[in-house]
């Protein structure tokens, strides 16, 4: 005997009904608005995968191009300057998840050349120590980052900012940091010319157009400093950083500071969290459209199948059974199409990025500008638990649907259904 007939009879019938309905007529017109629903919650949970894939594919890419100039950890004492920075170095990469450690100091100021002037955050950095803790050095388009070395007063710029100031590798430019000096004129900006030594590209507009490097000596004399301002580290694991942060916070001698890549960009990355959730909600109410198709469905098939439900009832069938059938064929439905639409939006979303360029060249245009998004290609990240919180979404919508037209079917009177037949 197979599996099937070892079923009970609700799910057997309700499994017919959802077969059913491959004429002509009232039954045909009902299976039809039958496969729309189906159709429906499936285009609804692909959209979603797939646009959720998009948006994370977006947001990992700018977090990776952030976090190629940006370190995962920075840490600073509370009382000012850190000369004891190689006991705390010593310190922070006795912790396994750190990777590698870089003083640095960091100002805001002004940049200067033929009365072109852009505000700019001056990075102080030690080469050697910075290619520990960021990527900038592998994104030099011209020049060296190991130019910046003590007592040259060299600067990398990015590409944005060197090309709103019209220089090139060897020109000079003028700093002006906002901390003033008191001089016979009264109080001036500090000011210092610097050579253009390298200029990079990290594919963020961010920091292109508004970062500059300079040799960490050259920081501190600029600064006043005796010593780095901080130390910037690199972890395992980015998204492990915040514990991290905290298990140094903890192990680490000193009045010690520490902030985070997410802190960093608290602003940023709530907005993207936000955007995703609004974009989750919004595209669910597809989904949630399908499955009022599916109530109408259900409604008219308990509708045609009344003197079915007379009958069942006769033969001893109770409410509950009768309630059950028009759940089984509702929620496999539900299941269907959501089925279809987690396998059609897992192949697209693992696919994007075959799938877009070929409908570029077919339609002959170009979806995302290079110029203005520094990636040519629709990013996708695919995420299972995103998958499985859109798939239990459309089955528990689906099943809600199921609920009053099965009560209805349950409340059918097998005399006034029988009358006329």
């Amino acid at each position: 005997m197979s599996i099937i007939h070892k079923l009970p009879f609700e799910w057997l019938v309700g499994l017919r009904y959802t077969r059913a309905g491959k004429g002509s007529g009232r039954s045909g017109f009902i299976s039809f608005i039958s496969l729309i629903s189906v159709a429906g919650i499936g285009l609804g949970v692909a959209a979603l995968i797939i646009v959720l894939s998009v948006m994370n594919g977006f947001q990992k890419q700018v977090t990776d191009r952030m976090l190629s100039v940006l370190a995962h950890i920075e840490v600073f004492d509370a009382r000012g300057d850190m000369p004891q920075w190689r006991a705390a170095e010593q310190e922070a990469l006795r912790n396994p998840a750190v990777l590698g450690v870089a003083p640095f100091v960091e100002s805001q100021g002004l940049l200067q050349k033929n009365g072109a002037m852009r505000p700019v955050t001056i990075r102080g950095v030690l080469p050697s120590a910075e290619r520990k803790v960021s990527k900038v050095a592998n994104t030099m388009r011209q020049g060296s980052f190991d130019s910046l070395a003590p007592n040259t007063f060299n600067i990398v710029l990015g590409y944005a900012l060197a090309s709103g100031l019209g220089v090139e590798v060897g020109d000079k430019v003028t700093m002006l940091l906002a901390q003033a000096q008191t001089t016979p004129a009264g109080m001036l900006p500090r000011m210092r010319s610097f050579t253009v030594s390298g200029i990079f590209e990290s594919g963020h507009m961010e920091f292109d157009a508004g970062m500059a490097f300079i040799g960490i000596e050259d920081a501190q004399k600029m600064e006043r400093l005796s010593a780095p301002a901080g130390l910037r580290l690199r972890v395992a694991d980015m998204h492990a950083a915040p514990q991290v942060a905290a298990e140094l916070e903890k192990s680490m001698s000193g009045e010690l500071v520490m902030r985070d890549w997410s802190k960093l960009n608290a602003v940023w990355f709530g907005a993207v969290q936000t955007e995703k959730k609004m974009m989750f909600i919004i595209l669910t109410l597809i989904v949630t459209v399908a499955a009022f198709n599916l109530v109408s469905t259900l409604v008219m098939t308990v509708t045609d199948k009344q003197p079915d439900i007379a009958i069942l009832r006769t033969l001893g069938a109770s409410p509950r059974s009768i309630m059950k059938i028009f759940m089984v064929q509702g929620a496999v439905a539900g299941l269907l199409g959501t089925a279809l639409g987690v396998g059609g939006g897992v192949l697209v979303a693992l696919n994007i990025e075959t799938i877009v360029p070929f409908i570029e060249n077919l339609l002959g245009v170009q979806f995302l500008s290079k110029d203005i998004y520094q990636f040519s290609a629709v990013p996708s990240d695919l995420r299972w638990p995103d998958v499985a919180k859109i798939g239990s979404v459309a089955v528990l919508l689906a099943f809600a649907a199921t609920l009053y037209p099965s009560w209805s079917a349950s409340r059918v009177k097998p005399a006034e259904a029988l009358r006329y037949e």
